[in-house]
């Protein structure tokens, strides 16, 4: 299993085919959070997310979002390694935290998602 916080991404990542990048972006309006999710394969878009909630935190909907990428990465054909493009990357640590708050259950969903997705390949890999 290889998690990794990266500052950069390569140019690699958007022309292999064997990567999923995945875009997630959230923002609340008037308590109405808005919150999407791009995945692109091989430089072109493959999939998008919309999803609106009324009065959720900013937290809440971008682990909603980057769980929403994750879970339709993992089961693209032949993908080796995601790559999340976030924002909030204080938000997606959330995802490896052990300890007990409010939206914990994105992360387990995740933490499952990714077993999943290391058990198929122990070379498989996911960056933030």
């Amino acid at each position: 299993m290889h998690i990794h916080y990266l500052n950069n991404i390569s140019l690699k990542s958007s022309i292999d085919f064997r990567y999923a990048l995945v875009v997630s972006n959230t923002s609340i309006k008037n308590h109405v959070a808005t919150s999407i999710a791009h995945i692109h394969v091989h430089n072109k878009p493959v999939i998008k997310t919309l999803h609106h909630a009324v009065n959720i935190t900013f937290t809440k909907a971008e682990l909603f979002t980057i769980r929403c990428g994750i879970n339709q990465a993992t089961n693209l054909p032949s993908i080796e390694k995601i790559i999340i493009i976030t924002d909030s990357i204080h938000t997606a640590k959330r995802i490896f935290d052990s300890s007990s708050y409010p939206f914990q259950i994105h992360a387990v969903a995740i933490s499952n998602e990714l077993r999943k997705f290391f058990v198929k390949n122990h070379n498989n890999s996911i960056d933030f």
